[in-house]
């Protein structure tokens, strides 16, 4: 059970803000978690065809929360299904289901993080590296150690302490590039 994970863009926040945006393949599923905001939307789209990818074969989109710098570009992919802390959402169907424990694939499956928000949701993808986590629980490598957004800094450190038992190997942060946990 081994997905392939690749970062379309590398998030930042500073004078400017994008949220890091991934793309995981594992079995029949095409996966773009966290499409939010970038400098060019254009740039996403080279970077899927140079992964031998299309929008239009993205078979799903992760939203680790509700914030626009994480959701933004979600129409680029209109085939998709789209997963949040509560339902999976198709066309005009809206499927609920509490996303904590949920598996999208073999290799994909969803952990209820709060913190950041109260709805937060961590990405969770084994990899031959691995466990990944595409997670909103550090905005970057380098901080900031407290979130300044957070609605809840004592969930946020419940759910690191949660997330660090798994034992990653990797963390895809909200707004930076992927780094190995301390």
């Amino acid at each position: 059970m081994t997905a392939r994970l690749d970062v379309l863009s590398a998030g930042y926040a500073s004078d400017r803000v994008a949220s890091t945006i991934v793309l995981v393949r594992d079995e029949g599923a095409t996966v773009v978690v966290d499409p939010g905001m970038i400098a060019d939307r254009r740039t996403l789209l080279r970077r899927l065809e140079d992964l031998g990818t299309r929008a239009e074969h993205v078979t799903d989109v992760v939203f680790s929360h509700h914030h626009p710098d994480h959701t933004l570009n979600a129409a680029l992919f209109e085939n998709a299904r789209f997963h949040d802390h509560w339902a999976i959402y198709k066309d005009d169907i809206w499927e609920e289901r509490a996303a904590d424990g949920w598996a999208l694939s073999p290799s994909v499956r969803f952990l209820a993080t709060p913190g950041h928000t109260a709805q937060d949701i961590t990405t969770l993808v084994d990899t031959s590296d691995g466990l990944v986590a595409c997670t909103h629980l550090w905005w970057s490598a380098d901080g900031p150690q407290v979130d300044p957004l957070a609605s809840d800094q004592g969930m946020l450190e419940a759910s690191r302490a949660k997330l660090l038992a798994l034992d990653p190997a990797l963390i895809v942060p909200g707004h930076g590039v992927p780094f190995a946990p301390i």
